[in-house]
């Protein structure tokens, strides 16, 4: 019996935020979406800022650049392997220390929002936001990221040696674009992070927005159609 009645709260708190996109209020569009991305950005910038939200989280873990992970083993072998667990340490505190910047950014992004893009975003797939995001903010995020980044690896020697060889790598197409300093390529790496947990946090709310929040939220959110 109490299993019966559980199932039809569910359905009937569901069945209240069904209704149809259109005839919802730009007003409630506009506030509900910029609710729920405020929430995500939060959220993928507190897990991101915090200590080893890089390093112990496998999806987001900034690895050695290719090339020096192709020397990787042999460093290891001739008892370097704790300079090489130190550089990747190094690597994701960097990009942990460089992420609390992107909020106010993300925040500035979703104010600047307009209605157009509040469908967009709601009629869109699953990742609509962080692809919005990505295109008004990846830019101005990167300035933001790399002089953290810079004054966190300025001192860590290994860095510097990739930095020297990559630059003469780059000059003959040996070392990718984004990989020709280390900094540049913790950076993007940095990015790459902040907009799959965002990514993350999106699809969340639009799998379920009973739980996603407020009643305006669950209420935008639950008119689109699955």
């Amino acid at each position: 019996m109490r299993c019966l009645l559980a199932a039809a709260i569910l359905i009937l708190a569901t069945s209240a935020y069904a209704v149809d996109l259109s005839q919802l209020s730009n007003t409630d569009i506009n506030a509900g979406l910029k609710e729920a991305l405020i929430q995500g950005a939060d959220k993928a910038v507190a897990q991101l800022g915090a200590v080893n939200g890089f390093l112990a989280n496998p999806k987001v873990k900034i690895p050695l650049p290719e090339n020096l992970q192709r020397v990787e083993k042999t460093m290891r072998f001739l008892g370097m392997g704790k300079e090489a667990d130190d550089l990747i340490l190094r690597i994701n505190r960097a990009a942990e220390a460089a992420v609390p910047e992107a909020k106010p950014l993300l925040i500035s992004a979703v104010k600047q929002m307009t209605v157009s893009d509040a469908r967009n975003i709601l009629a869109g797939g699953d990742d609509s936001a962080t692809q919005y995001f990505k295109k008004v903010t990846a830019e101005p995020m990167k300035q933001k990221f790399l002089p953290i980044v810079q004054k966190a690896m300025q001192d860590v020697q290994l860095a510097q040696q990739y930095n020297q060889f990559a630059k003469l790598g780059n000059r003959y197409h040996l070392v990718k674009k984004d990989q020709a300093s280390m900094e540049e390529y913790i950076t993007q790496k940095t990015l790459d992070g902040v907009y799959l947990m965002m990514a993350e946090e999106e699809k969340k709310i639009r799998k379920d927005p009973v739980k996603a929040g407020s009643d305006l939220v669950r209420k935008v959110f639950g008119a689109i159609e699955k």
